[in-house]
């Protein structure tokens, strides 16, 4: 385990998993590409037999096969004696009706890191210590022994989809970069600022070189096979690897005895399951589609709609959004001006050139109202943060004069606020999880085409009607959206 954190007389630790472990040995049955899932397990240590038991693991000679096997004997007969619906002939690691997985939001963000993310100072610091120290109970009353932590895949450890490792495994899928860089401009572009990437390079098509033509091709069907190995990473699979986790550790390789003849095993489903967001959409699927779920499904803000049209979220969406803009002003009545004020700056900047943020994408109008997506959390915290963005943006107050200019500090937290760009999969996904079954056809931007109906209809959702100095409306924030002019210069990787 890497980072144990114990207390005098006890405590809790992490360890990390494995994932050749999924194989079950049989690796040579793996012909495709794989994926692999990587998951930490924080598990309680309550005894001074416990104690002895996370020193042997941490023996530096071990390899992490090896210490991955030595963790799952170690608990294989404790386990197997404590549970009561297992037959006395299987060998079992870990008794899942005794561990709570959680399903992480997104999509395309890693999960929590213990200690540092995840805070196990006392019972009552976080869910996670709630779980191992009796606040939360399975379905027979006991209290859990692990919390198993999934970065799911694309993220974090398990085979993380960025820029990188698209091209890694993709190389022809860039191919044309600098010929489209040429077509993308930083500029504003209007309240949606669609920038139309076909029309801007006809004019160099029409005379392409062969090679231009074959790069055109390679781009082409790169982008289908990069398409299609995006498909793999969604909540179907997810659970699936859920599942896979959860039979690695009850029944991990080498641990049966084959002089035994087993009947069939009783169904060991996990003892409880908690999804924040998008991991609240992952419950959905794993009851969906898994014969044998977790016992107890525990959703935070994570409950897809069902026979509702995507587009009709994001019409109900945009009215959500609004009504919170309204109470962050009520709060801050000041940054009314100050937000107008830096949206004039962003769209007549005094030097005339685009802002170009340290991670080089650039800061738009638009893509700064993205900073609303935080105010979806608890008014309190979320609220002071963006206020606290927000009073950092000038260099001195005075925003409107030739020399203004926007503070290095207030770039750098739109950069961090912003990782869009690390986690691609959150731009590349996100619309799609509110996708109810192939009926429901593509997306089409639903986020972007609700927008610009309410464009049509009401000008209080145009912020280059609300920045002018005679409007008295505030400028409305976007919430939890992607939109497409992200890829068109404004978020530099994804571009």
């Amino acid at each position: 385990g890497e980072g144990a954190a114990r207390g005098s007389g006890g405590g809790i630790v992490p360890v990390d998993g494995i994932a050749d472990k999924f194989y079950n040995g049989d690796v040579d049955l793996v012909q495709s590409p794989t994926v692999d899932v990587y998951f930490t397990i924080i598990e309680l240590v309550s005894s001074s037999q416990d104690e002895a038991f996370f020193e042997l693991l941490s023996d530096p000679t071990l390899s992490p096969r090896q210490r991955a096997e030595r963790y799952l004997r170690g608990h294989s007969s404790e386990d197997s004696r404590e549970s009561t619906s297992l037959s006395s002939s299987i060998a079992s690691a870990v008794d899942p009706s005794r561990t709570i997985i959680y399903l992480q939001g997104g999509p395309g963000f890693g999960c929590a890191t213990p200690v540092t993310g995840l805070s196990l100072a006392s019972s009552t610091s976080s869910w996670a210590a709630q779980a191992l120290l009796g606040g939360i109970t399975n379905s027979e009353g006991k209290s859990f022994q692990r919390v198993l932590l999934m970065d799911q895949r694309g993220t974090g450890r398990s085979s993380p989809i960025t820029k990188q490792t698209l091209r890694r495994l993709f190389p022809d899928l860039f191919l044309l970069d600098d010929e489209d860089e040429a077509g993308v401009t930083g500029s504003g572009g209007g309240a949606i600022g669609d920038i139309d990437l076909d029309s801007n390079t006809q004019s160099f098509r029409k005379n392409e070189s062969p090679a231009m033509q074959l790069n055109r091709a390679k781009v082409s069907k790169a982008l289908e096979e990069a398409t299609e190995y995006l498909s793999k990473f969604r909540a179907d699979a997810i659970v699936r690897d859920a599942e896979w986790i959860r039979e690695a550790l009850v029944s991990p390789a080498g641990m049966s005895d084959p002089d035994v003849v087993l009947g069939p095993s009783p169904p060991r489903p996990w003892g409880a399951a908690l999804g924040q967001s998008f991991g609240g959409f992952c419950i959905m699927t794993y009851l969906s589609s898994i014969r044998h779920p977790p016992k107890i499904c525990l959703l935070t803000g994570g409950i897809a709609p069902m026979n509702t049209p995507v587009r009709e979220v994001y019409d109900r969406l945009w009215l959500r959004v609004r009504e919170r803009s309204r109470r962050y002003y009520e709060q801050y009545p000041g940054d009314i001006e100050r937000v107008k004020n830096i949206i004039r700056f962003l769209e007549d900047p005094p030097s005339k050139a685009s802002v170009t943020l340290p991670s080089g994408g650039f800061l738009t109008a638009r893509r700064f109202l993205q900073l609303g997506l935080g105010l979806g959390g608890t008014s309190g915290a979320s609220f002071v943060n963006l206020h606290s963005i927000i009073s950092s943006a000038f260099l001195d107050d005075d925003s409107d004069s030739e020399t203004a200019a926007l503070s290095k500090v207030f770039l750098k937290r739109i950069d961090a606020e912003q990782s869009f760009d690390d986690a691609p999969l959150y731009f590349l996904l996100h619309e799609s999880i509110y996708a109810d079954g192939p009926s429901a056809g593509a997306m089409n931007w639903a986020a972007h085409s609700s927008l610009e109906a309410y464009l049509q209809s009401n000008p209080e959702f145009d912020y280059r009607i609300t920045s002018s100095a005679d409007s008295k409306d505030p400028i409305l924030f976007s919430g939890e959206m992607v939109f497409p002019y992200m890829a068109h210069g404004d978020f530099a990787d994804i571009s």
